[in-house]
C-alpha cells in the first residue's frame, strides 16, 4: 500500500498538532512538557453495512492516521482510549476529551476515518462512509495501538460520538469482535456519547463482557434516546454490564463547547424516525414497512439541531474518567 496519503495527512495535522500541545499548559494533571505526541498510520479497509454483516472482508484499502497523546514520560505501560469521530470529523470538543482523559493518567488515540479517505464530514449525506465501517477502522486501530510500547494491550477502551459512538458500542458485541476484531486482543469498555440505537442487529445482545457505558441528551432531535433505552433493556436482560446516563434539556452533540446556543442544521441527514433490523444476507430492513432501507427511505429526514450543555458536558467528562478510573484501576 502506498503511504503517500499518510504523507499528506500528517502534513495536514502538523499545525494542528503544534497549536493544540499548547492547550495542555496548564492543563489538570499534565502539563505540556509531560505530554508525548505521535502521529500514527492504521492500516483498514471500505466496507458497506453489508458486507460487515455478511462478513465479507474485501473492501478497498484505506491509510488513516491518528494522533497519540502519552500523557507522562517514562517506560511503564499504560492504559488507553481510542476516540472515534462523528459526522462533523475532527473538531474541538476532541482536543477537549483527549485533555480530560489524559488528566487522570490515560493515553489517548484520536482516529481519523475521513482524511484518508477524502471525505470532510458526512453530515448531509452518510451515505460517503456507512457506519459500520467505522467500526472495522476501531478494530485495526486497537490492534496498532496494542503492539505500542507504551500501551498496555488488555487495557484498551474505545468512546465514539454520534456515527462513531456505533464502532464504540457495537464493537462490543461478540459477533463483529470475532470476525474483524485482532487476535489475542479487545477492547477492555466501551463508552459512546448520543450513538446511534435503531438498528437491531442479529445476536447484538451477546457481547464479549466488557463494560458499556452510554450518554445521552432526552432533547437529541438528530439521534433520539428512546432505541438506546430499549437496547440497553435487552442487554441488561443478557447480563451485558451497561449503563445509560440520561441529560434533560441536553441535545446532540452537546459536549462541544464551540457551539453557542441553538445550532440549526437544515441539510442534516437524520434516521430518527427509522427503526431498523438486520434481515437476510446482512440486509437492513425498515422494520414498519418491511422493504429494504436505504438513505432514501421516507422515514429517512433532513433538519436536526446541535447544542453546547455546559451542565451535561461536565457530568459526563466526571463519568467517564471515574468509569475510566475503576475499569483500569487507576491510582486515585
Amino acid at each position: 500500500m502506498k503511504r503517500t496519503g499518510f504523507a499528506s495527512i500528517l502534513r495536514s495535522y502538523l499545525s494542528a498538532a503544534a497549536a493544540i500541545a499548547v492547550l495542555y499548559a496548564g492543563t489538570s494533571g499534565c502539563t505540556h512538557a509531560q505530554v508525548r505526541f505521535e502521529l500514527r498510520p492504521v492500516e483498514t479497509i471500505t466496507l458497506k453495512d453489508q458486507q460487515v454483516l455478511i462478513g465479507d472482508k474485501n473492501g478497498s484499502p484505506a491509510l488513516l492516521a491518528g494522533e497519540l497523546r502519552i500523557p507522562k514520560p517514562g517506560t511503564d505501560k499504560l492504559s488507553a482510549v481510542i476516540l472515534v469521530h462523528g459526522s462533523g470529523g475532527i473538531g474541538p470538543a476532541y482536543d477537549r476529551w483527549a485533555q480530560e482523559i489524559n488528566s487522570v493518567g490515560v493515553a489517548v488515540f484520536i482516529l481519523d476515518s475521513f482524511s484518508g479517505r477524502g471525505i470532510i464530514n458526512t453530515i448531509t449525506d452518510q451515505s460517503q462512509l456507512q457506519s459500520l465501517a467505522m467500526m472495522v477502522d476501531a478494530y485495526r486501530a486497537l490492534d496498532a495501538l496494542a503492539r505500542h510500547p507504551r500501551i498496555d494491550p488488555s487495557r484498551i477502551a474505545v468512546m465514539g460520538f454520534s456515527k462513531g459512538a456505533v464502532a464504540a458500542l457495537y464493537s462490543s458485541n461478540e459477533r463483529f469482535r470475532k470476525t474483524y476484531g485482532p487476535l489475542n486482543v479487545q477492547f477492555a469498555a466501551h463508552i459512546g456519547l448520543y450513538a446511534p440505537c435503531y438498528v437491531t442487529y442479529r445476536d447484538d445482545d451477546k457481547t464479549t463482557g466488557k463494560p458499556i457505558r452510554l450518554f445521552h441528551g432526552i432533547a437529541d432531535d438528530w439521534v433520539p434516546i428512546e432505541p438506546c433505552r430499549s437496547y440497553v433493556e435487552r442487554l441488561k436482560k443478557s447480563g451485558a454490564d451497561v449503563a445509560l446516563a440520561e441529560y434533560a434539556g441536553a441535545y446532540h452533540a452537546y459536549d462541544s463547547f464551540s457551539i453557542r446556543g441553538l445550532l440549526k442544521l437544515p441539510q442534516a441527514q437524520t434516521a430518527r424516525n427509522c427503526l431498523l433490523v438486520e434481515g437476510d444476507a446482512g440486509r437492513i430492513m425498515n422494520s414498519k414497512s418491511g422493504k429494504p432501507f436505504d438513505l432514501n427511505d421516507p422515514c429517512v429526514e433532513r433538519g436536526t439541531t446541535v447544542a453546547y450543555n455546559e451542565a451535561a458536558a461536565a457530568a459526563t467528562a466526571k463519568a467517564v474518567k471515574e468509569f475510566l478510573t475503576e475499569t483500569f484501576q487507576l491510582p486515585n
